[in-house]
C-alpha cells in the first residue's frame, strides 16, 4: 500500500477540522502525551459531570495527519463517555490497528484502517486515547 493511500484526502480533511484548543478552566484535569517514536504531542484537558463522564474536552495536538484526525474523532465523539467506555475505545482502536478487531463504532472510523499497514503509524493514532485517559485518572486522583 502506497502513503498515498494512507494519507488520503479524506484523512486530511479529518484532520484539518481539527481545531486548536485552549487550556479548560479548573476544576478540569489534563495530561500530554508525547509518543517517542514519531515526536507527536499531545495535551488534552477534560471537565466531568457529577456521574464521571465526559462534560467538555479540549486538545493541543502536534502530530501528524493520523494523529489529527485520530484526535479530531476523540474530540467529537467522546463527549458523554466514562473512563471505562473511553478505555473500551482505546482497546477497540488497537486492537483494529492490530488487525484483531473490528471498525471501532466512530464515524469516520474505517478512514484509519489502512494505517493498519503501518504499525510505525499506531501510536499516533493511539496518542489521544491514552493522554484522555491520563487526564480522566489525574482527575480521579484529584477527587
Amino acid at each position: 500500500m502506497s502513503a498515498s493511500a494512507l494519507y488520503n484526502r479524506d484523512i486530511l480533511r479529518l484532520a484539518a477540522s481539527l481545531e486548536e484548543g485552549a487550556a479548560l478552566p479548573p476544576p478540569a484535569s489534563h495530561a500530554e502525551r508525547r509518543s517517542p517514536t514519531c515526536g507527536s504531542r499531545v495535551t488534552l484537558w477534560v471537565k466531568r459531570d457529577g456521574q464521571g463522564r465526559i462534560e467538555q474536552l479540549s486538545a493541543d495536538i502536534a502530530s501528524c495527519a493520523l494523529g489529527q484526525a485520530s484526535a479530531a474523532m476523540l474530540l467529537r465523539d467522546a463527549a458523554g463517555m466514562d473512563r471505562a467506555a473511553v478505555s473500551a475505545a482505546r482497546d477497540a482502536w488497537a486492537d483494529h490497528l492490530a488487525g484483531t478487531g473490528d471498525v471501532p463504532a466512530f464515524a469516520d472510523a474505517a478512514l484509519l484502517t489502512p494505517a493498519r499497514d503501518y504499525p510505525a503509524r499506531h501510536p499516533a493514532i493511539l496518542l489521544p486515547w491514552d493522554a484522555l485517559l491520563a487526564a480522566l485518572d489525574q482527575s480521579e486522583t484529584a477527587a
